[in-house]
């Protein structure tokens, strides 16, 4: 009796750590953030890795959260147009693997510098360069393992009015206009002021 409880138990541990082992949190998109993670101004944009626009705008953010440091944070989402960048949906891929070793903006920064150097083996190579040591890397391309990840940022963008890339958000409202850095700066300015405004108003609650 003992014998078959104490198997029973060896079977439920052994069961338990298959189950642990299975389970993978995966880092999304949405969570990765560059600049001050706990600014209350969120500047997202939606684009892909193949887009020369997005480059460019890739150049106006990093100038945004140098101007801007401390007081924002920046969020990168993936909306790869498949139907005349057959790359981006892979590079996008690539991006959220190197996510789950905290190389995400490595990798970000050096998939824009390569635009037009996409391919598989390509991808490969820029993540080791990110500093992803990953010997599953190419595996997780060719399954694509991260593939929800990015087909979830397509619809999401989709859902919330995006058609074309790059398009940005600050704190959820859409920046209309071109993406320049005049545009961005002024959505930015105008979020940073409705931010400063709420803690007045909580203060004149309590006093009354």
């Amino acid at each position: 009796m003992f014998s078959l409880l104490n198997e029973a138990n060896i079977s439920k541990k052994s069961i338990n750590m298959a189950f642990k082992k299975e389970v993978v949190e995966i880092i999304e998109p949405r969570d990765v953030f560059v600049g001050n993670v706990k600014a209350e101004v969120t500047l997202e944009e939606f684009g892909e890795y193949e887009s020369e626009a997005c480059a460019k705008a890739n150049e106006i953010v990093k100038k945004l959260l140098v101007d801007y440091d401390g007081k924002i944070r920046f969020n990168f989402r993936h909306f790869p147009l498949t139907n005349i960048h057959q790359r981006a949906l892979k590079a996008g891929e690539a991006a959220v693997a190197t996510a789950q070793d905290g190389k995400f903006w490595e990798m970000h920064n050096i998939l824009f510098a390569n635009r037009r150097n996409l391919g598989t083996t390509s991808l490969k190579l820029h993540s080791k360069e990110a500093g992803v040591n990953n010997k599953r890397f190419l595996d997780e391309l060719v399954n694509a393992t991260y593939g929800w990840q990015v087909q979830g940022d397509l619809r999401e963008g989709l859902d919330r009015g995006v058609k074309d890339v790059p398009t940005f958000f600050v704190n959820g409202e859409r920046v209309t206009g071109k993406a320049t850095y005049e545009e961005l700066s002024k959505a930015i300015e105008a979020a940073l002021k409705k931010v400063k405004k709420k803690p007045a108003v909580k203060q004149k609650a309590k006093a009354a």
